[in-house]
């Protein structure tokens, strides 16, 4: 993960970390309709704290240009549902809530479905 990213503006520079970026991902990504968690990357997945587990299976990057935000995201999704739909879901709101909360142009949102789980 890129360390930073940063917006200029007349009155200064504002610095804004990758993992905020993650964080503010993954808060979003778990609201979602349909998502059940998000997919750890290796073994070490289970053995994260719940702070890290919820940014687990997130990669935030710069765009080609370097004017936007990439964020690629893996997720597993209830059983049952349409995953075209679920994954269409979770794109929206994580592009509208990172560019809210952030002010960086987001260039793409890539979902991964890496699983489907049936809920108890």
């Amino acid at each position: 993960m890129e360390a930073e990213h940063r917006l200029a503006s007349g009155l200064g520079r504002i610095t804004i970390s990758s993992d905020a970026i993650a964080h503010i991902v993954g808060e979003t990504a778990r609201e979602c309709y349909g998502v059940v968690g998000m997919t750890a990357r290796g073994p070490v997945g289970k053995l994260l704290g719940r702070r890290e587990r919820l940014t687990q299976g997130i990669q935030i990057a710069r765009d080609a240009d370097g004017d936007g935000v990439t964020i690629d995201l893996h997720v597993v999704v209830e059983y049952g549902l349409n995953l075209a739909e679920v994954a269409s879901t979770v794109r929206n709101r994580v592009s509208y809530e990172v560019g809210r909360l952030t002010g960086l142009p987001i260039h793409t949102v890539e979902v991964h479905i890496d699983d489907v789980r049936r809920t108890a």
